[in-house]
């Protein structure tokens, strides 16, 4: 891949990134969930094999209307791989809880071009903390 299109799908992967801290921290949820594809995968989660859109949509309903989320942010953005469909990328993901605590972990998030063309989150992975020193994100 030449440099322009690693650089527009970084750019895509930014915007994503932007979209979904600013949907979180607003708690909007329909915001926020427009940038999931429903066929979404999440993984790493201590505790969990896997959660899917339902599960995260209704845990998130649920986390929004309570406010227990205070805000979203991402942190690094290290580029893996890239076509004309998927973007797959790593970051750093920090939640801050209105109770103020904080949670930063690290994701691989791989993002889709949808039918609609809209690019969604459709494969997210936590990191484990030897990962995210492994790949410079802390």
């Amino acid at each position: 891949m030449s440099e322009e299109t690693k650089a527009a799908a970084e750019v895509i992967a930014r915007e994503w990134l932007d979209a979904s801290a600013l949907t979180a921290t607003k708690r909007d949820f329909d915001g926020h969930f427009s940038l999931i594809s429903q066929k979404v995968q999440v993984t790493g989660m201590p505790g969990f094999e896997s959660i899917s859109y339902d599960d995260w949509a209704r845990a998130s309903k649920k986390d929004f209307e309570d406010k227990v989320l205070d805000s979203v942010s991402y942190e690094g953005l290290k580029m893996s791989a890239h076509n004309d469909k998927q973007i797959m990328f790593k970051t750093l993901e920090t939640v801050h809880v209105n109770d103020g605590t904080k949670k930063t972990h690290g994701v691989e998030i791989v993002l889709q071009l949808e039918e609609d063309g809209v690019w969604r989150v459709i494969q997210e992975r936590v990191m484990t903390g030897n990962e995210i020193r492994h790949v410079g994100l802390m």
